[in-house]
Parts: structure tokens; sequence; C-alpha cells
């Protein structure tokens, strides 16, 4: 009867911290989220200034799909290398629910497919911003507001948890 008892106790210890831990771990995912959204933010910002570069993927040089790859990359995130290929991943979601870390992606130059991408550093109900990689200006911050992207704006997509 004692071992039985104490066999009891035990179970119901175990399965109580079980249920403790992923307390525990739903906090610390979040945390982790974060975490890994600054870093991702930081990494990118980080390259602002530098020169427009098709093909690049180097401080000597990024196109838009280039940087968002690249930072991605830094974290262990694999994506694909074009713009019109990392529109295919993770979960379109509309713009008004748009959060740091999500990726935003447009039509540019009256294009029919999906060519340019950047990386949400700030969202609100009226606007989005993002980093990213323009022909004429290199790596820099842009925003909803602005005609030639809210003209363009195809889509925004959550790649992260």
């Amino acid at each position: 009867m004692k071992r039985i008892i104490i066999f009891l106790l035990l179970a119901v210890a175990f399965t109580s911290c079980k249920s403790t831990s992923t307390a525990v771990s739903k906090s610390e995912s979040k945390r982790e989220n974060r975490t890994l959204v600054h870093n991702l933010i930081e990494k990118a910002t980080d390259n602002i200034g530098v020169r427009y570069k098709a093909g690049g993927t180097t401080k000597s040089g990024f196109d838009c799909s280039g940087l968002v790859y690249t930072t991605f990359e830094s974290e262990n995130i694999k994506l694909p290398r074009s713009s019109y290929d990392q529109a295919k991943i993770g979960k379109v979601i509309p713009l008004n629910d748009a959060k740091k870390g999500d990726l935003i992606f447009f039509k540019t130059n009256k294009s029919r497919q999906i060519n340019h991408v950047g990386l949400i550093t700030e969202a609100n109900s009226d606007e989005v911003k993002f980093v990213h990689s323009s022909t004429s200006k290199g790596v820099i911050i842009s925003s909803t507001k602005e005609p030639y992207y809210k003209n363009s704006f195809e889509q925004v997509n959550r790649v992260l948890p």
C-alpha cells in the first residue's frame, strides 16, 4: 500500500512540474521571439547607408532580398533568395495586423509579380516603417505613407512564430 501511495504522490508531483514548466516555456518563448525580432531589426538597420548592388548580400552592397536573406541568415533562419520566393513563406496577414519582424512586399515599377521586400521595423494603425535596399538610395528606412510604397504595396507575411 505504501508503494502505491508513494507512486501516486510522485505521479502528481511530476505532472504538476510539467504544467509549471509549460507556462515558463511559453513566456520564455515570447521573450525569445522579442529578442529575435530585435536582433533581426538591429542587424538590418546596421546596414543603413550601404549601397544597392544587384545580387548583393554583403556590406559591399545589397539588393532588397539579399538584405532580408542575410539578416535572417544571421539568426540561422533560412529564407529563399528572391523577394518573389520569400513572399511564398509564412502566412499572409492584413497590413493593419503587421508587426515588427514581418516582411512587407511590393510590386514596383508596374511589375505583375512581387519584386521588392523589406523588414518591418515599426507598425501602428496608420503607418508601417520598413528597412530595405532601394535601387536609388541603398539601405534605408521607408514608410507605407510614401506614395510610391502606398501604391505598390502587395502583402505582409509573418514568417516568425
